[in-house]
């Protein structure tokens, strides 16, 4: 993995994003890493992920025999 220093991100925050867009870049401030810096697709794919995972635990952890029919339901709402 790339690291950064917090005064070379300063210096040049253009350039290290641009580094970002392929790999991220673990940003460390006296060898210790306090941040991580990801490109905006790898972010949007790493946030399409998690929003996945979440719906399928969802569903995995739902008990389907205890719903309601539609229609029926529908008809009880008025709709």
């Amino acid at each position: 993995m790339n690291t950064i220093s917090i005064s070379n991100l300063k210096t040049n925050p253009a350039k290290a994003i641009r580094q970002s867009e392929d790999f991220p870049i673990a940003v460390k401030n006296r060898d210790n890493i306090k941040a991580y810096l990801i490109g905006k697709d790898l972010y949007e794919k790493l946030v399409t992920y998690v929003e996945e995972l979440a719906d399928e635990k969802a569903i995995n952890d739902t008990d389907f025999t205890k719903g309601k029919d539609f229609e029926k339901l529908a008809k009880e709402l008025g709709i």
